[in-house]
């Protein structure tokens, strides 16, 4: 390894005294669990994507799952979705007790395959389950005609997601406006903004919204801040089971200030992309996801495809690389072939198997330098000149 280069993590949170300062602020408070600085922060999020309503919660995994309660999914549902994305995707439906029922992604955009979609679809669909994988975003428009056609739901896995784009009706939109009807985010260190752990729920129907906080807070009646702000005593019910799905006002402190740099941060990451994907171009037997006329990713991760006619294989790339101080990660996971999920659903989807199988993520996060991602380019350059 090049002795100027330390260890190149394939992630790195940005994260500075600005949130440590903002943390401080929150904790010194005394207001540490949900409160203002969560209601502030749903304000911004829905500000910056367009949402007219937006729900903070535990984890994007909490997200998808009261997504799901809320459309009133339960036992004996399908849910048409990929197996291609972090498992939480179908664990979410699981949760609930129905079936999620998989289909094939695109080759080219590993996003799931609108076609597949529709012939998925049967009586007992009550939604789908559109992922927007790794910050690149599904075809939504072909989605959602399809949706429409049939009356059903759709719910924007946009975990990976914040900060993407999409030219709809004429237009470019953040992801998140919703434009199905939920969107629902992620803020685990290696997404694009962090609050360490967090997530995110963005809708247009109140009704939702109202079942979402009321949902997230074990079905309570009453806030906190409600109650804390009466000037009468006051009872709290609980009409229905919730769970404890809330965000603190420490984590949403951090997000605040993670939203502002969000612009800067997606323009940085955009930039280092914009560098592989130049140099990949170049190199044989190694090729990257193209980009679409009509999106604009936030490079949540940078994913490259290994050819059979490469001078290795992934796996063989990745410890070439890591041997090399330059971390990686597998392609993304497919649920379809994990214990939790395989006797649910023994399907094959060979684009999904092959990308699995075939692709891995390389470094990129904003405070990466040129020495850093210089340095991998030219390891990717030499190792495919081998013999």
């Amino acid at each position: 390894m090049h002795q100027s280069v330390k260890q190149i993590p394939v992630a790195r949170p940005h994260l500075g005294e600005e949130e440590a300062a903002a943390a401080r602020d929150a904790i010194l408070t005394g207001w540490v669990t949900q409160g203002p600085q969560v209601e502030a922060f749903e304000s911004e999020f829905a500000s910056m994507t367009g949402a007219p309503f937006a729900c903070a919660v535990s984890s994007c995994t909490a997200a998808l799952h009261m997504a799901l309660v809320a459309l009133g999914i339960g036992d004996g549902d399908e849910v048409i979705t990929v197996s291609h994305s972090f498992i939480a995707t179908a664990n979410a439906i699981r949760y609930t007790g129905a079936k999620p029922v998989f289909v094939d992604i695109e080759r080219d955009s590993c996003n799931i395959d609108p076609e597949r979609v529709e012939a998925a679809i049967s009586p007992r669909t009550r939604a789908i389950l559109a992922v927007h994988q790794i910050g690149h975003p599904c075809d939504l428009t072909r989605i959602l005609h399809i949706a429409q056609h049939h009356s059903i739901p759709v719910i924007e896995d946009a975990a990976c997601a914040v900060g993407s784009a999409i030219r709809m009706d004429g237009s470019w939109q953040m992801i998140g406006k919703p434009h199905g009807l939920i969107a629902c985010f992620s803020f685990h260190p290696r997404k694009v903004l962090t609050t360490g752990e967090g997530g995110m729920i963005t809708t247009s129907e109140p009704d939702l919204l109202k079942r979402f906080t009321l949902l997230r807070q074990h079905g309570m009646t009453l806030t906190d801040r409600q109650r804390h702000n009466s000037t009468q005593v006051v009872f709290e019910e609980y009409p229905e089971i919730g769970y404890n799905y809330r965000m603190t006002d420490i984590q949403a402190a951090i997000g605040r200030v993670q939203l502002r740099k969000l612009p800067r941060l997606v323009a940085r990451r955009r930039e280092l992309a914009a560098r592989y994907s130049e140099a990949i171009a170049t190199i044989d037997g190694i090729e990257c996801l193209p980009l679409r006329s009509w999106e604009t990713p936030n490079f949540q991760s940078y994913a490259i495809r290994v050819l059979p006619h490469f001078s290795m294989d992934r796996n063989a790339l990745m410890q070439f690389l890591l041997a090399r101080g330059i971390s990686t990660r597998p392609g993304i996971m497919n649920a379809h072939q994990e214990g939790a999920h395989l006797e649910h659903n023994p399907v094959s989807l060979p684009n999904s198997e092959d990308a699995r199988n075939s692709m891995l993520l390389l470094p990129l996060f904003p405070d990466m330098t040129n020495v850093e991602i210089s340095y991998i380019i030219d390891e990717l350059r030499a190792v495919s000149q081998q013999d």
